[in-house]
């Protein structure tokens, strides 16, 4: 009987990051921040990377926090894949009727200084 031989299944590097822009077609930018003391003053110094992902079905919004995954080379500047999206953005500019009428600013409201 011939044994199988298993090999141990590689472990990707993964890093968690912000999205900072989905401008490109199923590409999106991440930063990634992280906090290293100064090799000579040893006070915590944050370091940040950007780094080019592939969204395949662009699912992810500029302030989303994501995980990354490394990957072969699928251009020349990515080689990183989404992973998963760990929270969500904040909406910003949700148009809803109750904002809306407090924040008319079309009737200018003075206030008489005496």
């Amino acid at each position: 009987m011939a044994e199988q031989i298993t090999e141990p299944v590689g472990h990707k590097n993964e890093k968690v990051g912000e999205v900072v822009s989905t401008k490109m077609s199923k590409t999106i930018v991440v930063e990634v921040t992280r906090r290293v003391p100064h090799p000579l003053y040893k006070r915590i110094v944050t370091k940040r990377k950007k780094f080019y992902v592939h969204d395949e079905q662009e699912t992810a919004k500029p302030g989303d926090s994501v995980r990354i995954i490394e990957c072969r080379p699928l251009s020349k500047l990515k080689r990183w894949t989404l992973g998963t999206i760990l929270r969500r953005a904040v909406q910003v500019g949700v148009d809803h009727p109750a904002v809306r009428e407090s924040a008319d600013t079309s009737q200018r409201k003075t206030i008489k200084a005496k």
